[in-house]
């Protein structure tokens, strides 16, 4: 593989080894490799994680705070396999699958994980549009509209670099769990009973709650995050530098990780404290408030609350347009402008909150945010079980291979999961199942393809790629093969840019002997009406503009045709004529003008040369 091709191949290709992590000192190489884990973090202290934490307090006071903890041991083992999956094999967990799976199995993962994310999105939509009505009295539907604006924050902070993205997550980490650090302080929790809620109890009622927990915790999607993230850094190639680069990385998970479990589990003990002793039933997330009105004050508890919420949401913004870009160059080796891929994946997450809200208020929405985390804990095993599979491999990881405990540890994370979702489905869509012929095959069909992928990436066989091996650039540049061109298509405008672009072409043709296809596109009102049979004084103008050089070409030995078009985009027109044609080069002028001026005029050259197969060639007005 070319060094280009590597590059073009690498994970987050804008900040790829984007970070030195060469420094002299033990402390400062930490802190070049500090961040990754902090970014991933984000992610267990959304708005999904404040439902389903406060849903789990005000529910059944201490006794999920068990799944809290076990949730996040879970999380440590499973983030620190991704960073090392990153560091070790240089593939983030996507594109591994994509080298490792068919086809068809790849797809299929890819949906899953995108499901996903349009879930977590969903949950950062309706936080952020909780946290805008609590700050500005906005109702829920115009604040969910609203949050696609973010994706506008995204883009400006991705033109900063990596590092710039991190401090602002620091930053807004660090003014939820102030928020809620200060608050626990103030609370005085009953020690006692919480210590108790750390011995594992479970039964069908609290069974809902305790997997969106896990699902909240857990999240699919920062295991792809992850793998590609820690490759920002610049990572050495020898052993002894890939592995300081792994214990930097454990390092980081385990302090980023457990930050994140203080947050949590505060939620939960100050929702224990507030609601469940005094037995009140939780039905919108903006009652959380009340968990800081013991210390500040009704009013300024609720904007206090709302600031905290509304970073949660915008921070794990940032890191799902990641996700989000991550899995989708990884899976199907597709870019897409960061700004459309954020778009699409917001509007999926608009659509049903805005339904919710508007059929079922307030109580719907917060089910709502329950219910997408409960689908996160869904798709875990489609993300844990490849992982596992990939980093126990030494064929892909070498001596950095999962040894014989981290295998255990990982398949039992990966078996308590996958018998939890088992347990629920169970539970809720069983009886539902008994009822009537047709329910049991409804859902028996899905259930069947789901469990049959789910074997297939269990069991299945796996590609292990061959490593990439780098060429010189000497040899990029010898014994380089001649382009011969004998069809040179030239689409002209009646403008200023056609003598440039005519006099490229005849350059080109002089030298090989080709012939000149002209073309243009009529595009006025009358063209769009009667095509062909169009007659204006501007057409025929224009006939005897473009008759003029064919003849002038023709005087001057070039061998030149004229094509005129009515009543098409000239996009379309230009890549219809060659495919007709099979040009072997395409000039064409630039249409010198960018920016908003392209939305409003459109842009031929970049809605052509995606779709052609000849090389293009744009050339400049004559200045």
């Amino acid at each position: 593989m070319l060094k280009s091709e590597l590059s073009a191949s690498a994970s987050l290709p804008e900040v790829h080894g984007s970070v030195a992590t060469t420094q002299a000192s033990v402390f400062r190489r930490m802190l070049a490799f500090a961040g990754p884990a902090y970014l991933v973090s984000v992610g267990y202290m959304d708005p999904g994680n404040w439902a389903t934490d406060l849903e789990g307090g005000a529910r059944f006071g201490y006794r999920l705070l068990w799944v809290l903890v076990v949730s996040n041991l879970m999380a440590i083992l499973l983030q620190t396999l991704a960073a090392r999956l990153g560091i070790v094999a240089g593939r983030d967990l996507a594109q591994a699958c994509r080298e490792s799976y068919s086809r068809r199995v790849c797809n299929a993962l890819w949906v899953l994980c995108e499901i996903a994310i349009s879930a977590c999105d969903l949950a950062e939509v309706l936080g952020a549009a909780i946290a805008l009505r609590l700050l500005f009295g906005l109702p829920l539907l115009v604040g969910v509209v609203l949050t696609a604006l973010d994706t506008f924050l995204v883009l400006w902070l991705s033109r900063y670099g990596i590092r710039l993205i991190e401090a602002v997550i620091l930053s807004l980490i660090a003014i939820v769990t102030g928020c809620f650090l200060v608050e626990l302080f103030w609370a005085k929790p009953l020690w006692h009973e919480m210590a108790a809620g750390i011995l594992p109890r479970l039964n069908n009622d609290s069974l809902y709650v305790a997997i969106s927990i896990l699902g909240a915790t857990v999240m699919p999607h920062n295991l792809y995050l992850h793998s590609a993230l820690v490759q920002t850094r610049r990572l050495g190639r020898t052993i002894a530098e890939r592995r300081e680069a792994c214990r930097f990385n454990l390092f980081d998970s385990v302090l980023a990780l457990n930050g994140a479990l203080i947050v949590n589990a505060a939620i939960l003990v100050l929702a224990a404290a507030v609601f469940f002793k005094h037995g009140i039933l939780v039905t919108q997330i903006e009652q959380a408030q009340l968990l800081l009105t013991p210390l500040l004050g009704t009013a300024f508890a609720g904007s206090l609350f709302a600031v905290a919420l509304l970073a949660s949401g915008q921070s794990s913004t940032l890191t799902g347009t990641f996700a989000g870009q991550i899995v989708m160059e990884g899976f199907l080796n597709l870019r897409l402008r960061p700004w459309l891929r954020r778009l699409v994946t917001r509007s999926l997450a608009i659509v049903p909150a805005v339904l919710t809200i508007y059929y079922f208020g307030d109580y719907g929405t917060y089910k709502l945010l329950i219910l997408s985390q409960v689908i996160l804990s869904m798709q875990l095993p489609f993300a844990v079980i490849p992982l596992i599979r990939f980093t126990s491999d030494s064929r892909r990881m070498g001596i950095f291979a999962n040894r014989v405990w981290v295998l255990i540890l990982a398949w039992s994370a990966a078996a308590v999961i996958i018998g939890l979702n088992l347990w629920l489905v169970a539970t809720t869509i069983g009886p539902w199942m008994a009822e009537k012929p047709w329910h049991a095959v409804l859902a028996g069909i899905p259930m069947v393809a789901t469990l049959a992928l789910l074997a297939r990436v269990t069991f299945g066989s796996t590609i292990v790629p061959a490593p990439p091996v780098e060429s010189s650039g000497a040899a990029v540049a010898a014994d380089l093969p001649v382009p011969h061109y004998r069809t040179i298509l030239v689409p002209l405008d009646h403008s200023s840019r056609d003598r440039t672009a005519i006099a490229h072409a005849v350059a080109m043709a002089r030298s090989h002997g080709a012939k000149v296809h002209l073309l243009h596109v009529e595009e006025g009102v009358t063209s769009q009406l009667f095509g062909a049979l169009s007659s204006t004084e501007e057409i025929l103008s224009g006939e005897e503009y473009f008759g003029g050089i064919v003849e002038a070409l023709a005087a001057s030995g070039i061998a030149a045709e004229l094509t005129i078009q009515h009543g098409v985009t000239p996009a379309n027109a230009i890549v219809n004529k060659a495919r007709e044609i099979q040009p072997d080069l395409i000039v064409m002028g630039a249409h010198g003008h960018r920016g908003i001026k392209d939305v409003i005029f459109g842009n031929t050259i970049n809605a052509v040369r995606h779709q052609v197969a000849a090389p293009v060639l744009v050339v400049g007005a004559e200045p």
